[in-house]
């Protein structure tokens, strides 16, 4: 049962948003048990949105034959994952709200967008937008929990959320004849495999693109070479999807990865002065 709950909350996704939150967080100047807190707060959060995710697609999953959903096989039951979801979003309110009244409300924010996707959104026009918020809101959720509460700076909210709109781009890609069979018709959905491959590298780009030009300061070598890598993995991942649908989302994690790394790079540049300042 409790390996079956493992494979249900998406592993992936959870550990790399809660590592990399946590690895931002210590970058922009929290200390050590702040850090702890950002950690735990992102992995109850991601693992209730990866469990919900589960429960309701169980459905469509088995219809689909897609193999290693846990709920969808039996493995899991729907109403085991249903408690597991709902046990994990309570306790990411308390862990949420102890880095501060702003900064939990951002991130509750974060996580309420992805429930709603897993509850409808996915299925409409506009399933982009709460993987804008969710990673957009990550920034927010960081320097809000410092002392005198800053706000982030445009440049680092909006490259967030321009990665997560790749992110769902890249991760939608293979189940998009799976979907379009079980009436799912998000905006992925909607263009088609063909339109999606080529659109994933367009966020992911402009994201890096804006964490080396909007920055304070002139880009150094480091920053153009991030730049350059960027480009290099978001092109494979488009070239390499002829073969394999899964390479697009591969690349994806990659360039969020290098994304990441710039954001690390700036440190505190990523907040901006808080009011009055």
């Amino acid at each position: 049962m409790l390996r079956g709950l493992l494979r249900a909350c998406h592993p992936g996704p959870t550990a790399a948003v809660t590592t990399l939150t946590t690895a931002l967080a210590a970058a922009s100047g929290r200390g050590a048990a702040d850090c702890a807190l950002v950690a735990a707060a992102v992995l109850a959060g991601q693992l209730s949105i990866g469990w919900c995710n589960d429960a309701v697609d169980a459905g469509r999953d088995r219809a689909a034959g897609r193999s290693g959903k846990p709920v969808a096989d039996g493995t899991v039951g729907t109403r085991t994952a249903w408690t597991a979801a709902l046990t994990a979003l309570a306790a990411c309110v308390p862990l949420s709200l102890a880095s501060g009244a702003a900064a939990g409300t951002v991130h509750l924010a974060g996580v309420a967008a992805a429930w709603a996707y897993d509850l409808g959104l996915k299925a409409t026009r506009v399933s982009w937008a709460p993987y804008a918020v969710g990673f957009g809101v990550l920034p927010a959720f960081v320097t809000l929990g410092l002392p005198h509460s800053p706000w982030p700076a445009w440049w680092a909210v909006l490259a967030a959320a321009l990665l997560g709109c790749g992110a769902h781009l890249a991760n939608v890609l293979p189940d998009i004849p799976a979907d379009l069979a079980t009436g799912v018709r998000g905006w992925p959905q909607r263009l088609g495999p063909g339109r999606v491959r080529a659109l994933i590298p367009v966020p992911l780009l402009a994201g890096a693109c804006l964490l080396v030009l909007a920055a304070p300061g002139p880009p150094g070598p480091a920053g153009w070479a991030a730049l350059a890598a960027a480009g290099a993995l978001a092109g494979g991942g488009l070239l390499l999807g002829r073969r394999s649908p899964r390479a697009p989302f591969v690349a994806a994690v990659a360039v969020a990865g290098v994304a990441v790394l710039l954001l690390l790079a700036q440190g505190t540049a990523i907040t901006a002065s808080p009011p009055g300042a």
